[in-house]
């Protein structure tokens, strides 16, 4: 079965998550950027996530982290929880 690690920020509106990914594109640390932002708990870990499988994560996330690009900041990705930045970091 696939699996991948991830981490993630969540914030509430599409506006922060894409002045997130700007900060982050122009070499703000991902997990600093999480630790400070991110609404959801995994913050305290930078926003990492650990392995997973497919149907772990609602369907958005779950599309996104095992087609898209490792390594690449992806997003805004809007769930019922609001908006994600995803960095995919593994994928076997």
């Amino acid at each position: 079965m696939p699996t991948a690690t991830a981490r993630h920020i969540l914030v509430a509106t599409e506006a922060e998550c894409q002045e997130l990914k700007t900060e982050i594109e122009g070499g703000a640390d991902f997990a600093e950027v999480a630790r400070k932002h991110s609404s959801c708990p995994s913050r305290m870990q930078g926003g990492d996530l650990g392995a997973f499988f497919p149907g772990q994560m609602v369907r958005e996330f779950d599309e996104v982290v095992f087609s898209g690009e490792i390594g690449k900041v992806l997003g805004p990705v809007k769930t019922q929880f609001g908006y994600h930045l995803i960095e995919v970091t593994k994928r076997w």
